[in-house]
């Protein structure tokens, strides 16, 4: 049977659309699409609309970007009529989202900067809301997730940019869907793309159920009318994923239909804070409650989640600095309050609030728990529930706690359950695994196991069955640890591309860890931070800790350990001449102060390793964070808590959370495993032995010799097709290298193929990537493949790297140490993506200036004067060759040199000499810009 052809897939979508009672329209390009606005407006409108009055409506509809368009998508337009009345046009109705007017077409060609002609178009009112892209059956699906960010650049914003009104994408190949937000280039992943599913979680892959459940018009309505979020401070549009999407749901019914309480289960990571502010958005408008409160049980997590709030939509929270502030907003009109579970205990017990809080006890009022499994459990949960007669109580959490994992205070152990009736909705780690909307976790036992004879991980330390505090903390254990982590850090973390924590069992520990870090000779920056109040200790020697113990940057000043505080604002100065800050713990604000720059540190990559007891083991989340060091017994809830800092997903470098025990918590880690997900669930969570990776790589291999059975023969690939299938064969390598890479163990002696051979390999693969060619109308199948070339990402290798492999080369006498350095040197121009623009001219500079340079000390020198000559000849020909003024194009340079910000149309448009029409513009704009970006990266570090 032949593959099914996309013109058939997307005839059959088409006809199933109409059969969903969409009206078939056919639109050939966009000045026929405004005249079936127009049509579509007045009839939405129930009126009529003149030439000129459409004109005005086009006008306002022609401002601003994908965001601000957006909103005046979601806005209603006053028209100035002919007549000098006003009328209101409005675009969207968002409240009965099924009474809009639903149009499909297809194959509306649009002519930008190139040509481009779009598969199927769903129209709400006669705006382009909803763009499909299909590829026939067997190709890649990011390749139609490519295609539509090439039409964004190309054509989207063409003559009106209706266009840019598109909401949602959706990409399908038959076999798979996925749907996602449009948002500004920049912003846009291929990671960032969802399959929809049901309320148990089961995908919905399959095109034609896909458009029976997600395309159907009230649906596809609802989602963009309720659930995309428009986020102020990014100035993007997200949608939410299908399980946020069904827990809203469940919610909005629970409290609308009954009075009753509810928790929700997704895992850590899943994104609870986006689908808790659109559940607060959501039941803040239903008339019968009066208000919401999104309770938190640490300040930080205060701070942190009214910050979210308002990067959501910019005022929706007030934070409540203090009690008297929070009692203020129960009584004035703000729907929406975010608070900390102690200061609402003060408002509610504290005489001198009693008065003003009496008056509001009898209303509805919705309270939302953030990680319910933490800090519900005592006498304050009991104290709200007494005074709130009208309450009702969500909970969120990514680990509930059941019987299994449950411990006692005065008032019993009691469950999630107990305290919040119902689950909701789920959707566990293995659910968020399958998705990709979390990693799994590398898990590896470092120190003496029985079964780990001959690996790079069976150091010296005692392991399998330490139970006593003495070889815990021995200090000769400890520097083996510390030498360990320093020997093996680059490699867990990609050259340090990303962070790390290690979680150690006690502050003494914390101390002892710390001064032997400082006392050996290393590069990484090692930071710490931990409570000083004297509770601050495990449980017992063996450092097992509930981590609802982790109170945040709370500190109690009444109880402190004065031994700890010293020590700690000793770190502290370290900390400071690293950053040149002015930190101490001279009371609980400063302590908060350091609290939150060490979180930003961490988020930027500032930090190599933070050394932390309990804190940031929870609630923390950092994307370039990937490796977690424990010498601490974590077991249930804690556990998973603690190894969900690591497993955020940011790109495809970061393939697994790194999770290094320097302990046995093999049992603890199933056991966790098993209650929050179910007993079968290890192989989905957990990362496989080195080994299989291995077998996977010499199988994947094998593949590629079929194809390309030598470096040379890559050369005899004429075909596109064959090309792609060379790209896609040695892509797969590319990353399974990439998780080889992160073990211990890790040699090249152990795959079938060389070092060499697989440089050699990624040099043809490489070459293979497409190159701007702007006036080209044929547009290569391989400028839709992604060749992920953040797997091949050395930042180390820079210029100033191949200046040092010159001197050598300049320097050496034996020609056999010569040839093989030169052989070195191509290599690396070859290989590595960020020379690739560069080669060229350094090829050029050792041909002809190298050998004529006597002093090996001066080549740097001369280098920088060939390479400015270089610079300023490529510079007047850049500016002759398009006509532009020198002076501004040297400011739209600096601009995206130091400001690292990519220029914009009107800076690019300032360097323009001659006037040129606005439809000129259009195309000499992005032609310049893509050769300045060019110069930039040839000419500039960045």
């Amino acid at each position: 049977m032949s593959k099914q052809s996309e013109a058939l897939l997307e005839e059959n979508l088409i006809k199933q659309l109409v059969e969903n009672q969409y009206e078939r329209v056919v639109i050939k390009d966009d000045k026929e699409l405004e005249q079936n606005l127009k049509k579509q407006l007045e009839k939405h409108n129930k009126t009529t609309i003149t030439d000129t009055e459409f004109k005005r409506i086009l006008n306002h509809l022609n401002k601003g970007n994908v965001f601000e368009k957006a909103k005046i998508l979601r806005d209603k337009f006053v028209l100035p009529c002919d007549d000098g009345t006003t009328k209101y046009i409005e675009f969207l109705d968002s409240e009965h989202w099924c009474q809009n007017l639903f149009q499909v077409t297809s194959q509306v060609t649009v002519d930008g900067k190139y040509k481009n002609r779009y598969d199927v178009t769903l129209l709400i009112n006669g705006l382009p809301l909803c763009q499909i892209e299909l590829k026939r059956r067997g190709l890649e699906l990011k390749e139609a997730f490519n295609q539509t960010l090439r039409y964004k650049r190309h054509s989207y914003s063409a003559n009106n940019a209706l266009f840019n009104y598109i909401q949602l994408f959706v990409i399908s190949n038959g076999v798979n869907t996925k749907y996602y937000a449009n948002s500004k280039l920049e912003s846009m992943n291929f990671k960032q793309t969802f399959f929809w599913a049901d309320k148990n979680n089961k995908n919905i892959t399959n095109l034609e159920e896909f458009t029976n459940s997600f395309l159907e018009r009230c649906h596809l309505s609802k989602m963009i009318c309720k659930y995309i979020v428009l986020a102020e401070v990014p100035k993007i549009l997200m949608v939410l994923r299908p399980y946020q999407f069904w827990a809203v749901e469940a919610i909005i019914e629970r409290v609308r239909d009954t009075n009753k309480n509810g928790y929700i289960w997704h895992t850590t990571g899943s994104g609870k804070t986006l689908t808790s502010f659109k559940t607060a958005q959501i039941l803040m408008k239903l008339p019968n409650v009066y208000k919401v409160v999104f309770v938190v049980d640490r300040k930080d997590l205060d701070y942190q989640t009214t910050k979210e709030f308002n990067s959501f939509s910019d005022g929706s929270v007030d934070g409540t600095d203090n009690t008297k502030a929070l009692v203020k907003q129960f009584s004035d009109d703000t729907k929406l309050i975010v608070t900390t579970i102690q200061k609402l205990n003060t408002a509610i017990s504290k005489k001198q609030y009693l008065t003003q809080m009496e008056k509001i006890k009898d209303k509805h009022i919705v309270f939302i728990f953030d990680e319910c499994h933490r800090s519900q459990f005592g006498e304050t949960h009991l104290s709200i529930t007494r005074f709130f007669e009208k309450n009702q109580m969500i909970g969120f959490t990514g680990t509930p706690i059941f019987v299994d994992n449950a411990t006692g205070n005065k008032l019993g152990k009691r469950t999630t359950k107990e305290l919040f009736d119902d689950c909701l909705h789920k959707y566990v780690i293995t659910d968020a695994i399958n998705d990709d909307n979390v990693l799994k976790f590398s898990v590896e036992y470092v120190g003496r196991y029985k079964e780990k004879v001959g690996s790079a991980t069976n150091i010296d330390i005692e392991v399998e069955s330490i139970d006593t505090k003495e070889l815990l903390e021995s200090q000769e254990r400890l520097e083996k640890i510390v030498d360990y982590i320093l020997a093996n850090h680059a490699r867990k973390t990609h050259s340090r591309e990303f962070t790390a924590m290690m979680c150690v069992s006690s502050v003494d520990m914390l101390i002892k860890y710390y001064e032997a870090f400082k006392a050996k000779e290393h590069n990484l920056k090692i930071a710490t931070i931990f409570s000083y109040s004297a509770n601050e200790e495990d449980k017992d020697a063996n450092g097992t800790v509930e981590l609802d113990d982790a109170d945040g940057s709370f500190v109690d000043e009444e109880h402190i350990n004065v031994h700890s505080r010293e020590k700690l604002d000793e770190f502290i100065i370290d900390y400071n001449k690293m950053f040149g800050s002015k930190f101490s713990t001279k009371d609980s604000q400063s302590f908060y102060n350091y609290y939150n720059d060490i979180s930003k540190k961490v988020k930027n990559k500032e930090v190599d390793i933070l050394l932390v007891v309990n804190m940031f083991l929870t609630g923390f989340d950092s994307k370039t964070l990937n490796t977690l060091y424990v010498d601490k017994n974590l077991k249930y809830h804690g556990l998973i808590q603690a190894f969900s800092r690591t497993n955020r997903i940011l790109n495809e470098q970061k393939s697994q959370g790194n999770i290094i025990c320097f302990r046995n918590l093999k049992k603890s880690t199933d056991d966790a495993i098993a209650l929050f997900s179910n007993k079968d669930a290890k192989e989905i969570i957990l990362m496989e032995p080195y080994e299989d990776y291995v077998i996977t790589f010499n199988e994947k291999y094998e593949l590629l010799k079929a194809i390309a059975p030598t470096v040379d023969s890559v050369n005899d690939l004429v075909d596109e097709e064959e090309k792609l299938e060379f790209v896609k064969a040695f892509r797969e390598l590319l990353r399974i290298k990439n998780v080889l890479g992160g073990f211990s163990d890790f040699k090249w002696s152990d795959l079938k193929m060389s070092e060499q051979e697989f440089e050699d390999y990624m040099s043809k693969y490489l070459d293979m990537k497409p190159t701007v060619t702007p006036n080209s109308e044929k547009v290569s199948i391989l400028n839709d493949v992604d060749f992920e070339l953040e797997l091949i990402h050395k930042d180390e290798i820079n210029v100033t790297y191949i200046l040092k492999l010159l001197a050598q080369y300049k320097d050496s006498e034996n020609e056999e140490t010569r040839t093989k350095q030169r052989e070195n040197i191509t290599n690396l121009l070859n290989n590595n993506p960020q020379l690739r623009s560069k080669r060229e001219l350094i090829e050029r500079f050792i041909n002809d200036n190298l050998l004529k340079i006597d002093n090996s000390d001066d080549i740097e020198q001369e280098f920088e004067k060939f390479w400015d000559e270089e610079k300023e000849k490529a510079f007047e020909e850049l500016c002759v060759e398009e006509n532009l003024d020198n002076v501004e194009v040297k400011k739209v340079i600096d601009t995206y040199v130091y400001d690292e910000r990519k220029p914009l149309a009107n800076d690019v448009a300032k360097s323009l000499k001659t006037k040129n029409t606005y439809l000129e513009r259009k195309k000499i704009i992005p032609r310049v810009l893509d050769k300045i970006i060019g110069f930039v990266d040839k000419f500039y570090e960045r």
